[in-house]
């Protein structure tokens, strides 16, 4: 499992092997590093730096053997990944073209087995670009339809079109949706809804056409208010279990809100107790 952690130095991607319960730590530069997504080989992560020296995507192998390598040029803003075409040939990721958010896809180019060295990323090629905020592209399982979030209506849902297209679009959430996540089963498109709950969507893909059903509760526990569209969750890939941060008193306890730093810690001690005589 690939996640960021906070410090007071920074934000790095981490990476925790299930079965041996043991952490790793995979990042190491300067400024802010998260958004993690594998690729689809589980080789590699592709994340989002703020690092001040140069920003932009960045990739790195899972298992620590390399340093991270610059993906992007700098020049588009913002950016961050999200998804992998189900052959790991393109990534498709949200970044500021523009005045808003748009949906772009870049080609991996190279030779993967060379290490991080041996490949970049193509030319970014504009999926969906519109005067709405449009962001959290998601390949599906086949590569032949894209989901994502929009607030072409005034709030944010998720819809689908086909990949590359071009096509018609399908509205899947009702009343509000974002961080769409497709089942590698290929039998259910899951979201978030405003209610900080999973749900999730039936569909039926056939040649041009998308239907989906309606929209239902998935998981009846509350994840963490999402801050900016970023996701909070992820869904495994048996389709039965999400990693999720929860909200405060879902795991069992209130989730805590803040820290507490006590200085000159000793001399307190002392004062509070004196020696023995």
């Amino acid at each position: 499992m690939a996640f960021a952690v906070a410090s007071g130095t920074g934000t790095d991607v981490w990476v925790k092997d299930l079965g041996r319960d043991t952490l790793s730590r995979l990042t190491f530069l300067a400024g802010v590093n998260r958004l993690p997504v594998w690729t689809p080989d589980g080789k590699n992560i592709v994340f989002t730096s703020s690092n001040p020296a140069a920003p932009g995507l960045y990739w790195v192998p899972s298992d620590g053997s390399g340093e991270a390598q610059r993906l992007s040029d700098g020049k588009l803003v913002n950016e961050f990944p999200t998804s992998f075409s189900p052959d790991g040939r393109r990534l498709a990721f949200c970044a500021t073209g523009g005045s808003s958010a748009d949906i772009f896809t870049a080609s991996f180019e190279g030779d993967p087995g060379r290490g991080t060295l041996g490949v970049h990323l193509g030319n970014p090629e504009l999926f969906l670009g519109t005067p709405f905020l449009d962001c959290y592209p998601a390949f599906s399982p086949d590569g032949r339809w894209m989901a994502y979030n929009s607030d072409e209506s005034g709030t944010q849902e998720v819809y689908v079109r086909p990949f590359p297209g071009p096509g018609g679009r399908w509205q899947i959430s009702k009343g509000g949706g974002f961080n769409p996540r497709w089942s590698r089963d290929g039998r259910e498109l899951l979201f978030e809804n405003p209610e900080q709950r999973v749900m999730a969507v039936g569909y039926h893909a056939k040649g041009d056409s998308f239907a989906a059903g309606k929209p239902r509760v998935w998981s009846a526990t509350r994840l963490l208010l999402s801050s900016g569209g970023i996701s909070v969750y992820d869904l495994a890939p048996d389709g039965k279990r999400i990693a999720a941060i929860l909200a405060g008193g879902e795991a069992g306890g209130e989730t805590p809100t803040h820290l507490t730093f006590l200085l000159n810690f000793f001399d307190e001690l002392r004062r509070k107790v004196p020696p023995a005589k």
